[in-house]
C-alpha cells in the first residue's frame, strides 16, 4: 500500500470519526401545536446594543419579574460566548386569546443609581429581546420606504401574534415525515387528535405611555388597566423620573396567517439588497476560481514536466544527473529534517484539523437547514496530532503506542545543509501568500461581520459553503506553490513556512476586522466594548489561522512526500 492509498484511508478515517457522537437539532426545528387557551411560554433575553456590543440580564434594568421567580433557560457553549442569557419572562400569552389592557406590575421608586442606570442604557440603544416558541420578537421601521426588519426593540406593549391554522391532526404531515408523528410534541391538553395552531410570526410594536400611578396602585399583576391604552406607534410618551415608579401594561394580538410552519423564518431571512449580495458573492467565486485555476494549471505542468523529464532518462543519464543536481534534488537528504518546536507544530496542526471538520460539517448542516452534533472533533484531535508526532520523529512515540506514523521516502543526514543566502527573505512571501486566501472571503467577510455585530440575520449559508470549499482548495494551492519555490532554492525549513503561507490569511482578516471596526462600527462606544470587539476579533482569526493553516500544512506535506517518493535519488 503506497503512500496515496494510506493518505486516502487516513482522511476517510477522519471523515467518519468526525460522524461519531449524538445529535440534536436546531431549537425551534421541529412544530408545537397548540389548542385554543393553551399558555404560550414567553422568555427574554440579554439585553443588547449595537454601539456597545456589551450585553446585560434583562432583569439588571427595574423590569418586572416573573411572579414564580426568574429561571435560566438550558444554555450551549455558543450562546454563552455570544452573550445570550435566556431566562423566564412575566409575560403570559394563551393562543388565540386577544387581550388589551392587561396590567403587569409597578416597580419601586427608581433610586438614584437605577434612575442614571436605565437613563445609560437608553442613551445607549439597547434592545429588549423577546423570544415566543423559539421565535425572537420582530420590529419594522420605515426607512426610505421601505421596511427594515429588527430582532429586538427599544420598549413595547404591542404584540402581535401570527398563528397558521392546521386542519391535520398529525402534526408530523405538517413537516412532510408522516412516519415521525411519535417523536414530535404536541403541546395542548387535548392531544394531537384536534386541530390546532402553530407559531408562525411573533411581532412587536414599540410604544411608550404615561400611566396613571394613581390608578395602578390598587390592580395585581394581570389585571385590568381601569382606562383605555392609546399611543401612537413608535413613540415614547412616557419620561422617566428618579425617585417615581415605572408602570408596565402590554397587549397581545393573535392573527391567523398564510404563513405555514416550515417556512416561519423567512421574514427574518428576507435581506434589502439581496441581489447586490448574491452579485457579489457570485463573482467573487467567479474570480477566485479562475485564479485557482490558473495557478492549479501552471504548478502541475512545472512539476510534472520536471518528473516526466527525469523519468525518460535512462539510468546512465540519471545517474551523471545526479551528479549535477540542482534545485530540490539538493535538499533531499534534508527535506523531511525534524522542524522547530514539533510539539507545537502537531499541536495546532491537530486543533486546526478540529476546527475546520467542525466548521466544514456546522456550515453544511446549516446549509440543509440543521445544527451539526455538538461533541464532534474530540478524537480527531489527539489522532492526527499524535501521528504527525510520531511521523516527524521516525516513529519515536514517546509515550505514544496507537498510532502508526508515516514512513519517509528518502533518508535524513545526520549534519544539515546549508541553506544558501536568499535574495529576499522567505518570511515575507509567506506573509504576503495570505492575500490570495483572503480573495475568496472579503465580500462574504463583510455579512458575516454584519451579523455578528450589527444584529443582522446570515442566511445564505450555501454559499458560505461553497466560500469554505475555495478557501482550502486556494489555500492547498497557495501552499503548495510556496513549498515548491523554497525547495528549488535549496530552502528545506518548509514545515512551519507552509503552514503559514496559507495561515497568514489570518492576519489580513485581523486587518479588516479594525477597518470594519473604523468605518462600519462608527457607533461603537468606549474602550471596553473595543476591547471587547477586538478580544473576540483575535479569537475569530487564531482559529481560522489554525484551520487554513493546517490545510497549507498537510498539503505541502504530502506533495513533500509524494515528490520525493517520485525521484530515486541517493
Amino acid at each position: 500500500m503506497d503512500f496515496f492509498d494510506k493518505f486516502k484511508i487516513w482522511v476517510l478515517s477522519i471523515c467518519l470519526i468526525s460522524q461519531l457522537g449524538h445529535g440534536f437539532y436546531l431549537p425551534g426545528s421541529y412544530p408545537h401545536k397548540y389548542v385554543v387557551g393553551d399558555q404560550l411560554s414567553v422568555k427574554v433575553n440579554s439585553l443588547t446594543s449595537i454601539e456597545t456590543e456589551i450585553p446585560y440580564s434583562y432583569y439588571s434594568l427595574p423590569f418586572c419579574h416573573p411572579p414564580e421567580g426568574i429561571k435560566d433557560s438550558r444554555e450551549n457553549l455558543g450562546e454563552l460566548l455570544m452573550g445570550d442569557r435566556i431566562e423566564n419572562s412575566p409575560y403570559k400569552f394563551n393562543m388565540y386569546t386577544n387581550e388589551t389592557e392587561v396590567f403587569l406590575c409597578e416597580t419601586k421608586p427608581l433610586s438614584g443609581q437605577e434612575y442614571k442606570m436605565l437613563v445609560n442604557r437608553i442613551d445607549e440603544m439597547y434592545q429588549v429581546n423577546v423570544i415566543l416558541d423559539n421565535l425572537p420578537a420582530i420590529r419594522y421601521t420605515k426607512r426610505d420606504g421601505y421596511y427594515v426588519r429588527w430582532t429586538g426593540y427599544p420598549i413595547g406593549i404591542k404584540f402581535t401574534v401570527l398563528v397558521h391554522k392546521y386542519e391535520e391532526t398529525n402534526v408530523a404531515s405538517v413537516m412532510g415525515t408522516g412516519d415521525g408523528a411519535d417523536v414530535i410534541p404536541t403541546v395542548g391538553k387535548s392531544g394531537s387528535d384536534v386541530p390546532g395552531y402553530m407559531v408562525v410570526g411573533f411581532e412587536v410594536t414599540p410604544c411608550s405611555v404615561r400611566h396613571d400611578l394613581e390608578a395602578v396602585k390598587s390592580l395585581k399583576t394581570y389585571g385590568k388597566y381601569p382606562s383605555k391604552i392609546t399611543c401612537e406607534d413608535n413613540t415614547v410618551n412616557m419620561a422617566i423620573k428618579e425617585n417615581e415608579p415605572v408602570a408596565f401594561t402590554y397587549e397581545v394580538t393573535f392573527v391567523e396567517s398564510d404563513i405555514k410552519w416550515p417556512s416561519r423564518w423567512d421574514a427574518y431571512l428576507k435581506m434589502e439588497g439581496a441581489k447586490v449580495h448574491w452579485f457579489s458573492i457570485l463573482n467573487s467565486l467567479m474570480v477566485i476560481t479562475f485564479l485557482a485555476g490558473i495557478v492549479l494549471v501552471i504548478f502541475l505542468r512545472t512539476v510534472r514536466r520536471d518528473l516526466t523529464h527525469y523519468e525518460e532518462l535512462d539510468k546512465e543519464a540519471q545517474a551523471q544527473m545526479n551528479e549535477e543536481l540542482s534545485g530540490w534534488k539538493l535538499v533531499v537528504a534534508d527535506v523531511f529534517r525534524a522542524p522547530s518546536n514539533p510539539g507545537l507544530l502537531c499541536i495546532m496542526v491537530g486543533n486546526g484539523v478540529q476546527i475546520l471538520g467542525m466548521a466544514v460539517v456546522t456550515i453544511m448542516f446549516a446549509a440543509l437547514g440543521f445544527m451539526s452534533p455538538a461533541s464532534r472533533g474530540t478524537l480527531v484531535t489527539g489522532y492526527v496530532a499524535v501521528r504527525m508526532w510520531r511521523t516527524i520523529f521516525c516513529g519515536d512515540h514517546r509515550g505514544w503506542v496507537s498510532a502508526p506514523h508515516i514512513e519517509y521516502p528518502v533518508r535524513t543526514n545526520q549534519i544539515p545543509r546549508e541553506i544558501p543566502p536568499q535574495k529576499y527573505p522567505s518570511w515575507l512571501l509567506v506573509l504576503g501568500a495570505g492575500t490570495l486566501p483572503f480573495g475568496t472571503l472579503f465580500i462574504e467577510l463583510f455579512f458575516i461581520m454584519s451579523s455578528i455585530w450589527m444584529g443582522r440575520v446570515y442566511y445564505v449559508f450555501g454559499f458560505l459553503f461553497v466560500v469554505l470549499i475555495l478557501l482550502v482548495v486556494v489555500c492547498a494551492e497557495v501552499s503548495l506553490v510556496l513549498t515548491y519555490m523554497h525547495l528549488c532554492v535549496e530552502d528545506w525549513k518548509w514545515w512551519w513556512k507552509s503552514f503559514f503561507a496559507s495561515g497568514s490569511v489570518a492576519l489580513y482578516i485581523f486587518l479588516y476586522s479594525i477597518n470594519y471596526l473604523i468605518f462600519d462600527l462608527k457607533s461603537l462606544s468606549g474602550p471596553v466594548s473595543a476591547t471587547l470587539y477586538l478580544g473576540y476579533s483575535f479569537l475569530m482569526v487564531l482559529a481560522i489561522m489554525l484551520a487554513t493553516g493546517t490545510v497549507g500544512f498537510l498539503s505541502s506535506f504530502w506533495f513533500v512526500h509524494y515528490l520525493f517518493s517520485s525521484v530515486k535519488l541517493d
